[in-house]
């Protein structure tokens, strides 16, 4: 068992792609027409982090309703997370990409930590690896 697909509802596809894939560096693995309920067209976009199994389906909001949802999928909580083996070049990058942080990395127990918003204005984590221990030039630890 696993969970193969979680949803964002963003507002339109292409920048939503151009963020998942071009800023954050994520796979785009499909982006075929598809039909609503009710028979209208619209696309079926999947992105995900290069060698992951779960992956995020871009849903362009349908009617008043989901639009309302746009940036608040978890009522103003971090909904995603984004773990990096890099944490410093990740935010650097993502920084100059012109990504929104709310939020100065700042460390934690579990690790390096920041958070974002994405396209749509839902609140990420970017998540990196908790500092090994400091060597200083003595060679003793700290």
């Amino acid at each position: 068992m696993r969970i193969d697909l979680v949803t964002i509802v963003v507002a339109e596809y292409e920048p939503a792609i151009e963020f998942f894939t071009g800023v954050l560096g994520f796979d785009l693995v499909e982006d075929s027409p598809s039909l609503t309920n009710d028979g209208r067209p619209k696309r079926w976009v999947v992105v995900r982090p290069p060698g992951a199994e779960t992956g995020i389906l871009l849903a362009r909001a349908d009617g008043e309703r989901q639009a309302a949802v746009l940036g608040d999928q978890v009522a103003g909580r971090v909904g995603f997370f984004l773990r990096v083996d890099d944490f410093e070049s990740a935010y650097d990058r993502m920084v100059a990409a012109g990504v929104e942080f709310v939020t100065v990395p700042r460390t934690e127990p579990y690790g390096r930590v920041a958070v974002f918003l994405d396209v749509a204005g839902n609140r990420w984590d970017l998540l990196g690896p908790a500092a090994g221990p400091v060597v200083s030039s003595g060679g003793t630890t700290s």
